[in-house]
């Protein structure tokens, strides 16, 4: 039974491996040991720490979930269907599960079992690693009927703190003034596209305005990454990294 066992994780393991190779990876060192960053693509990512299984956002568009691992940990920043995939998440779900979303994601849940809502400012443990949930919005860009394209209240950001390094993802929002609030972000993935979030140049200004010692712009679609390495290019103290996450 044990062989059998043993030749189903090996199975599991490879199959895994073999689509996270698809896909660009860095690993980050910390007190805790390592977290293992895949970037799916948009705003989909994956992280692995300390055992658990953290999918952000997953989306059908960006990955074929048959071949992904199962999740403990789904975070979701907000409703819009590229990043509230209800089908996506159905794929990774196992006993156990944890799914973390906002209020308006609640409202079309369905009978996902396991589901808490996290408002701005909440903040939850998962065995070794927290999570905050912070505002994410838009100030400036919106609808044509006035109306931003993410009010104030509905989408979160998320820090995730793993040992001693902590991790902002942005979700879908501008440079807002709470930004200027963040504390000690070692990486920060800032969303940076037209017309839902950021110019180069407010992706910047969110950067200076907390200074990460990591930054991947994420959810870019055809925004110009160059532009924000000229933009950030006399700022020692933040390194920018660009992966495929259009």
């Amino acid at each position: 039974m044990k062989t059998i066992i043993l030749i189903i994780s090996i199975l599991v393991s490879f199959s895994f491996n073999t689509m996270a190779n698809d896909f660009e990876k860095d690993t980050i060192m910390t007190s805790a040991g390592p977290l293992y960053i895949t970037f799916i693509g948009h705003g989909t990512l994956l992280f692995e720490f300390s055992g658990k299984i953290i999918h952000i956002d997953p989306a059908l568009q960006q990955a074929d979930y048959d071949k992904m691992p199962a999740a403990d940990i789904i975070m979701i920043t907000h409703h819009h269907g590229d990043h509230f995939d209800k089908a996506a998440i159905n794929k990774i779900v196992k006993e156990g599960t944890k799914i973390y979303f906002t209020k308006k994601c609640s409202e079309n849940a369905g009978d996902f079992e396991n589901t808490n809502i996290l408002a701005n400012g909440d903040a939850v443990t998962e065995g070794k690693i927290k999570i905050e949930a912070v505002p994410a919005y838009n100030l400036e860009h919106k609808r044509p009927g006035g109306e931003p394209f993410h009010p104030k209240g509905e989408g979160n950001g998320y820090v995730f703190t793993f040992g001693d390094i902590r991790v902002y993802v942005a979700g879908d929002t501008e440079n807002v003034p709470e930004m200027k609030n963040l504390k000690n972000i070692d990486i920060a993935f800032l969303p940076m596209n037209l017309p839902y979030t950021m110019t180069p140049e407010m992706t910047a200004a969110a950067a200076i305005s907390f200074m990460p010692k990591i930054l991947y712009p994420y959810h870019y679609g055809d925004s110009d990454t160059f532009e924000l390495l000229r933009l950030l290019q006399d700022e020692k103290d933040i390194e920018v990294r660009i992966r495929q996450m259009k």
